[in-house]
């Protein structure tokens, strides 16, 4: 059974996955850069070597400016000097899928690639495709996504770690590399070689690069994708911005707002549409949590008759289906259809929010069984009518 980490101060609960990074059949490392592209053969080859258990990714993605791709071309994938091909060979890497289709080039609103990040608008444009990055990579539950935060400007690096954060599962970790003095921003310096190789510093001094050392630290970063991400955010097309503030919301108190004449409910910053009937009976329960009533089973009294008339706010008494419905329930509401009315409006609410973030308004059992009874748990001050 999977482990459970809780935040007790929002009751988020976060399965932990039992399968570590490294048992995953895709690995991802994915690594923001500047000016720099050494940083990558340096993370990879603090991940793939000098840690223990190793995490050998099969494939690698870059995300960088147009100078900065370039820089990663003809440093990194030429012939010569090709510093990644090199470091594979020199360790005996398995096949790693890097190539020229793998370095993500920002660009700017109007899509032309981007040779810095300069202005406001840039830097939105940046935000967004990192977190959009991030949101595919970490759909796929069979991949462990490991990012770097070693390369690029402040800013890429913070959008990488906040986006993490935002969409990053038990599996995805986040690091930063330390190189030792004199390698570190040394132009001519990619990775400790398993062979001597003298160098030039930064500083026109000579050092070997086999004395190097390349550590993995690792950034801790919570995880907020179960309990603070919406379900529609999880499947693309939001802004950066539009992400942080929709989970601001999802952290404010629980309220819902129930709108009878657009048949939708404001739950968690998020409107979420629902069939007449589910609504009704959403807004039924939410109606008798409202006056203080007790939690309902199918049998009680005037369940009906209440189903009925919010039913009717929202299709009209003169709608063939209202008639339907005042038809079936003449003689009450048997379990079968109190049943099914609870069960798809909580689906409802659980496919707009996703579990954790739909538990609060959801509709819930309480005592056990012959005499279970249902209600929503909100307080009555959190619930209001349109």
């Amino acid at each position: 059974m999977a482990k459970q980490a809780t935040d007790t101060a929002n009751q988020i609960v976060t399965p932990v996955a039992t399968c570590a990074p490294y048992h995953y059949p895709r690995r991802i490392l994915l690594a923001v850069a500047g000016l720099s592209p050494q940083i990558l053969t340096e993370t990879l080859y603090a991940l793939a070597v000098a840690t223990a258990p190793p995490f050998v990714p099969t494939a690698i993605r870059l995300i960088t400016t147009a100078e900065g791709a370039e820089r990663a071309r003809l440093s990194l994938l030429s012939d010569d000097p090709g510093w990644f091909a090199r470091l594979c060979r020199d360790y005996q890497l398995p096949p790693i899928d890097f190539g020229p289709h793998a370095i993500q080039i920002l660009s700017d609103a109007a899509g032309r690639p981007l040779a810095d990040i300069r202005d406001l608008a840039d830097n939105a444009c940046v935000a967004d495709q990192i977190t959009e990055t991030i949101r595919a990579l970490t759909s796929d539950p069979s991949c462990a996504l490991h990012v770097s935060l070693a390369g690029g400007r402040k800013t890429m690096g913070y959008y990488a770690g906040y986006a993490l954060s935002l969409y990053g599962r038990a599996q995805d970790r986040l690091s930063h590399v330390l190189v030792t003095e004199p390698f570190e921003q040394s132009w001519n310096f990619f990775y400790p070689t398993p062979y001597p190789r003298v160098i030039e510093t930064r500083d026109n001094k000579l050092a070997d690069s086999q004395r190097a050392q390349v550590t993995l630290a690792e950034v801790p970063f919570v995880r907020l994708r179960a309990g603070v991400v919406p379900e529609r955010l999880l499947n693309g097309g939001a802004s950066f911005g539009e992400t942080i503030a929709a989970a601001q919301r999802a952290l404010e108190p629980p309220e819902v707002v129930i709108d009878l004449d657009n048949r939708r409910l404001q739950a968690a910053g998020e409107s979420i549409a629902l069939a007449p009937a589910a609504l009704a009976f959403y807004a039924l329960m939410a109606r008798r949590r409202h006056m203080g009533l007790h939690a309902a089973r199918w049998n009680s009294d005037g369940l009906a008759a209440q189903y009925l008339h919010e039913y009717q706010l929202i299709v009209g008494s003169a709608c063939g289906d209202y008639e339907r419905a005042e038809t079936a329930l003449a003689n009450g509401m048997s379990a079968d259809d109190f049943d099914y009315r609870r069960s798809r409006a909580n689906k409802a609410l659980t496919e707009a929010l996703g579990a954790v973030l739909a538990k609060p308004y959801l509709i819930h059992a309480d005592g056990r069984r012959p005499n279970t009874r249902y209600g929503l748990r909100l307080q009555p001050e959190a619930i209001r009518f349109r």
